[in-house]
């Protein structure tokens, strides 16, 4: 056994070396160091959960166990494990991330629930059904959209060419690339439409609030992506008037709320003559999540 200065070594086993890394991150208030160890575990000896318990055994290799002491120290950190990991499960997708786009997080798969909610209810014949996800990022909410709605097809827009980026990769390893286009642009503002679904998780953290985040998120989800203005509710602004103009005479507008924000969301989804035809939906914590309108006929 050769001693690593690391705090792992060869000495130690798959199974004690999670074991020992769930007790590293525990002792450090992570909130889920057991399944952090796994996942890090995992990542460092490229080892699936089966290969983790049909080889918990065997010994790590020098290089094994300098890579994940690498990893832990990156956890100990406050790094999102996603971030060490370099991708994150959405809907049961897997999303290739970049400095440029948030971590998807579960809060956000109560929009696409309710936007596949309402597009069950829309009468659309002859023609495919279109959908546009305004600041798309890693193309989460796009993507399992389209995973859902096969004939579907969908159109990105972000600021950033780098989510924009990241997005396409994950359209394409998903096998979405022949039904998803990516945009840049400010909001909706280069889509002429119409839609018959707009989505969208826009910035919505008051700006004076990002300084009190985790540290998980304050210093590794891009600013670009959680800044709201001053009271959280800039992007909506612009981005309510714009869908009400691109979407289709019945069609919906779906948007992530945070926690407060639904009320005024739907004040500023009326003002702009859609109508409001059922209460947020919420997620897991019971939080109105997604906000959601309709363009009515004329």
């Amino acid at each position: 056994m050769v001693p690593l200065a690391t705090g792992f070594d060869s000495g130690h086993s798959i199974e004690s070396a999670r074991r020992a890394l769930t007790t590293r991150l525990q002792a450090a208030g992570i909130e889920e160091p057991s399944l952090d160890a796994r996942l890090l575990v995992g990542a460092a000896l490229g080892l699936d959960l089966t290969g983790l318990i049909t080889q918990a055994t065997r010994q790590l290799s020098l290089d094994e166990a300098a890579r994940l002491e690498g990893y832990a120290q990156r956890r100990l950190a406050r790094e999102p494990v996603a971030r060490i990991l370099g991708m994150r499960e959405f809907w049961g997708l897997p999303f290739r991330l970049s400095e440029a786009t948030l971590v998807p997080r579960p809060d956000t798969e109560t929009v696409v629930e309710l936007a596949l909610e309402i597009f069950r209810e829309l009468a659309i014949t002859g023609r495919r059904p279109r959908i546009a996800d305004i600041g798309t990022g890693s193309g989460a909410i796009l993507l399992a959209l389209l995973h859902e709605i096969p004939d579907a097809f969908g159109v990105g827009t972000d600021l950033s060419l780098t989510a924009l980026h990241t997005a396409r990769g994950n359209a394409t390893a998903l096998g979405l690339a022949d039904r998803a286009g990516f945009v840049a642009c400010s909001y909706a503002a280069a889509l002429s439409g119409p839609f018959d679904l707009i989505v969208s998780n826009p910035p919505y953290i008051p700006a004076g609030e990002i300084p009190k985040l985790g540290i998980e998120v304050r210093e590794h989800d891009p600013h670009l992506a959680l800044d709201g203005g001053n009271d959280g509710y800039d992007a909506y602004r612009v981005l309510i008037p714009q869908a009400a103009e691109r979407l289709v005479p019945g069609g919906a507008l779906i948007v992530e709320a945070g926690q407060g924000q639904a009320a005024d969301i739907e004040t500023l989804m009326a003002a702009a003559a859609l109508s409001i035809d059922r209460p947020p939906k919420a997620d897991l914590a019971g939080i109105p999540r997604a906000v959601s309108a309709r363009k009515m006929p004329p």
